[in-house]
This record gives structure tokens, C-alpha cells and sequence, in this order.
């Protein structure tokens, strides 16, 4: 079935003050330098930091326009730098090879003007970065050394380091299932940093994650014998873990034994991971049962739990009902988030439904929410297999309109539909916006627009955009040269 040619409904709204995707658009213009708006705007309203640098790092943004505006305002006298904001500027900063190197030294230099600003969630992305940045066989020494040097940072600092940071450390490791590394680090901090409830859970959580459920069970019961008392979330990875693996009944049966168990009352996260263990049997009617009983416990459903019992339908190809939910969520202001649409939107795929796809997408852009890079992938690709590229450039000029950078492979499918479809002059446009935004294209995505563009003999705009990309290959280069 073709796809509509009407667009979808935009939304419209005044301007009062400044949005977080107007500031975003004025910062990566403004690169390398801070625009003066924000810093007058910033400084004025300090919470508006937190969400400007989230939107900079779902929108694939580059790190150094967030890392100059966040250097100018720590350097202003009495500005309350938001704690929240510098795990996300981390995350940032992590996400590219060349500035990861900065996360630290940026820490260093905290203790003296902002202390506070020392945070778990800090050193968790540290850890993370430390891991993921080094070579396997070098990346627990590189993790080690992170932890030991933060925790001389936080003495210099006069800040608390424990069993928190400990968990920080663990949950590093175990979320990438190294769990035997994980417990080595346990057995080397225990006596310095005195493990809590979260340790022992954060190590059945590593288990999980390496889906090694005898193991789980043997360290569980283990723990337990050695005086280990589990709570809610020890059940709930435990419930997690058998729901993965598809033994519903064996998750179901742990429902029943803390029912038994007295101050441990299944939670919103206990209901929510059945619910989606029952989506994962693709049983939605026992899903439905447990969604319904949430309330008999006084647990109220959030997005969380609609998203897994919307998720139970889409895998039982009940897409009907699955849209009821949503609506539901509409209705009762929970609001959708990305996994809502995503999933929907994978529904319509999987069997093919281009009208399905359609009303979801007409959804998300009439309600002006903005998608992450995987929702934004999947359309992309629909539009642009399905012969439809203009829509993919209506749904670029939407993400840029926002302030969104949408991800490179992004343009990469878009450019390709273009250029087959005879729009090569709309595809130069969205390849120009990515280079002036401060992105550099694929190699793919030149390489496709520079045949088109020679195939039509447009051979000064050929030369335009080998020009850009060498442009753009410069500043990064002096960018990496001016952060060292």
C-alpha cells in the first residue's frame, strides 16, 4: 500500500523565550567560538544547561562547541554549574575518539572551584569511557587506574568515596557480562570500600548480562547462606535473567515466593520485567493479567510498564492493540517516549504495513517529539526502500529545523534515495547543512553525491563539495590540536 502524499501535521507554537533546539542551532553555528546569547541566556537560567547538553548528545553533535561553553561557565564567578550536566557532557566527550582523553583532565580540575560537581554518575561514564576506549587486554588496567585516581580526586576534593563508587566500578565491568573481572575487583576493594545490598545486586546484574543463569543462581544462593538479604531488585534481575532465556514460569514462580516474603512486595520494575518476559513468550493475554494486577498492589503502570505491555502485543502481531495502548498513554498524559514509537514503528515493519508506519510517524511529528537515532534510522530507510525519499528529506528538514543533527549514515540512505529518485540538488542541500553544522559527512555519502552530481555534468558543485570535506578534515584537525 503507498504511503500518503499528505504531510503530517506540524507543531506550531510561540516563542516567548528561547527553546533548548534554538540555543543548540545558535552553539554548533557559533562553533568554535560561544555565541553571546548563550551567555547571557545560560547564566540567567542555569537549568537550561542540563537539557541543552542532552539535546547536543542525541543529536550527535560534536563535543567541542559543548566543551568550550561549559569551560566559559565554570569560569563565572557564582555560576551554580548543575550537577546533572557534567555526566552528560562526559557521555559526550566519550562518544569520540578524539576528545575521550579530556573527560579526565576536566575532572582535575574540578576539586578547587566546583566540588560538588564530583558525582557517581560522573565517575560511572569514566568508567565506562576507560573500558570502552582501550584495547581489551589493557582496559581493566585502564579502568583500575581511572578508579584509584578518581578516588584521589575526590579526597582532594573532601568528598565521600565508597561503597557507591564501588558499585560504579562493578557495574562497569558487568554491564559488558566480564563478571569474573568483576568479582576480582570485589574481592580487591571489599576491605577498602565495605560493599552494600546494591554490590551483591550489581553482581547478579553481571551475570545476567553474561547470561550465565547457573552461575547467577549458585553466587545468589551463596550470597545468601553468607548473610546476604535480598530485596526487590535482586528478584527482579533474577526474574530479568529466566524471562530472557524464555523460562516464563521459572520468573513467575519467583513472583510467588516474594509474595511470601514479608517487607519485599512486587514493584512497578517487577510487574514491568514479566510483563515483557510474557511478551517475550508472546503471551499478551498473561501480559495483560499482570499489567491489570499491578494496581490490586497499589503499583501504578508508568511509561515503562505501558511500553512493555504495548511491546507483549507487537510480538504477538496484535498491532491493534498495541495502538490502543498507546493511545491509552495519550490519554492518561503518560506520554510517549522513543521506545513507544520505536516499537510500534517496528510492528508495521516487520509485516509490512506502510499505512501503519505512516499514522505512527504522523503521531510523532504532529506532537513535535523529537526521535533518536534508531527510530530516526527506521524511517529513513522505510521512506527511502519504499521509493518515498522526499518524505526522508521532509523528515530531515523536521530533525534540523529542531536542532537535531541527524547521524551521518543517516544522510547516507537519504542521499542515496535522492540521487535515484533524480533530487541529486536536494541531496548537495543536506550534505551542505551537515558540513556547516560542523559534521563530516561518510566517505559513502561523498562518494554517492559526487557520481550524481558528475553524472549531470555539475562539475563546479563537484569541486564545492571535495572542498568541504577537506575543509571540515582541517578544522578537525586544528580543533584536536587547540583541546590538547
Amino acid at each position: 500500500m503507498p504511503l500518503l502524499l499528505a504531510p503530517p501535521p506540524r507543531a506550531t507554537r510561540p516563542l516567548l523565550a528561547p527553546t533548548v533546539p534554538h540555543l543548540a542551532r545558535v552553539l554548533l553555528a557559533g562553533a568554535p567560538e560561544t555565541p553571546p546569547l548563550l551567555l547571557g541566556t545560560i547564566p540567567a537560567s542555569p537549568s537550561l544547561l542540563t537539557p541543552l547538553l542532552s539535546h547536543l548528545l542525541l543529536s550527535h553533535s560534536p563535543p567541542l562547541p559543548a566543551l568550550n561553553l561549559f569551560r566559559r561557565l565554570l569560569a563565572l564567578p557564582g555560576f551554580p554549574v548543575p550537577v546533572a550536566s557534567l555526566p552528560v557532557l562526559l557521555r559526550l566527550l566519550s562518544r569520540s575518539r578524539r576528545y575521550a582523553h579530556l573527560s579526565f583532565h576536566l575532572l582535575e580540575s574540578l576539586p578547587a572551584t566546583h566540588p560538588h560537581l564530583l558525582s557517581t554518575p560522573a565517575l560511572a561514564v569514566l568508567l565506562s569511557t576507560a573500558l570502552s576506549a582501550s584495547a581489551p587486554g589493557a582496559s581493566f588496567d585502564a579502568a583500575v587506574t581511572c578508579f584509584d585516581s578518581a578516588a584521589r580526586v575526590w579526597a582532594r576534593a573532601g568528598r565521600e568515596f565508597g561503597a557507591a563508587e564501588l558499585n560504579a566500578l562493578l557495574r562497569a565491568f558487568c554491564a559488558r557480562g566480564r563478571v569474573a573481572e568483576a568479582r576480582a575487583l570485589f574481592h580487591r576493594y571489599c576491605d577498602a570500600y565495605p560493599p552494600d545490598t546494591r554490590t551483591f545486586n550489581t553482581l547478579l546484574l553481571g551475570f545476567k548480562e553474561a547470561g550465565h543463569i547457573q552461575a547467577l543462581d549458585l553466587f545468589y544462593h551463596d550470597a545468601v547462606l553468607r548473610g546476604f538479604v535480598p530485596d526487590a531488585v535482586s528478584y527482579c534481575v533474577r526474574m530479568d535473567a529466566y524471562c530472557k532465556k524464555g523460562r516464563f514460569l521459572d520468573a513467575l514462580d519467583l513472583l510467588d515466593e516474594m509474595r511470601k516474603r514479608e517487607n519485599c512486595k512486587p514493584t512497578l520494575q517487577v510487574f514491568t520485567t514479566l510483563i515483557y518476559g510474557a511478551g517475550i513468550v508472546r503471551n499478551a493475554v498473561r501480559a495483560r493479567q499482570l499489567f491489570d494486577e499491578m494496581e490490586q498492589w497499589g503499583v501504578i503502570p508508568d511509561r515503562g510498564a505501558h511500553n512493555a505491555l504495548m511491546g507483549a502485543y507487537v510480538r504477538a502481531r496484535d498491532l491493534q492493540s498495541g495502538m490502543i495502548v498507546m493511545s491509552e498513554m495519550e490519554c492518561k498524559g503518560i506520554g510517549l517516549d522513543d521506545v513507544s514509537y520505536n516499537t510500534m514503528l517496528c510492528g508495521f515493519q516487520r509485516i509490512g504495513d506502510l499505512e501503519g508506519i505512516w499514522k505512527v510517524y504522523s503521531k510523532m511529528v504532529g506532537s513535535g517529539f523529537m526521535p533518536r537515532t534508531r527510530t530516526t534510522m527506521l524511517l529513513m530507510k522505510v521512506f527511502c526502500e519504499n521509493a518515498r525519499p522526499d518524505l526522508g528529506l521532509e523528515l530531515w528538514d523536521y530533525l534540523m529545523g529542531k536542532g537535531c543533527v541527524p547521524h551521518r549514515h543517516a544522510l547516507d540512505i537519504l542521499a542515496t534515495g535522492l540521487c535515484c529518485r533524480g533530487l541529486t540538488f536536494e541531496a548537495y542541500r543536506c550534505f551542505k547543512e551537515m558540513v556547516e553544522i560542523g559534521m563530516e559527512p561518510t566517505e559513502r555519502a561523498f562518494r554517492v553525491l559526487e557520481g550524481f552530481l558528475k553524472r549531470r555534468r555539475e562539475f563546479g558543485k563537484v569541486e564545492e563539495i571535495r572542498q568541504m570535506m577537506k575543509a571540515i578534515q582541517l578544522e578537525e584537525h586544528q580543533n584536536d590540536e587547540e583541546a590538547a
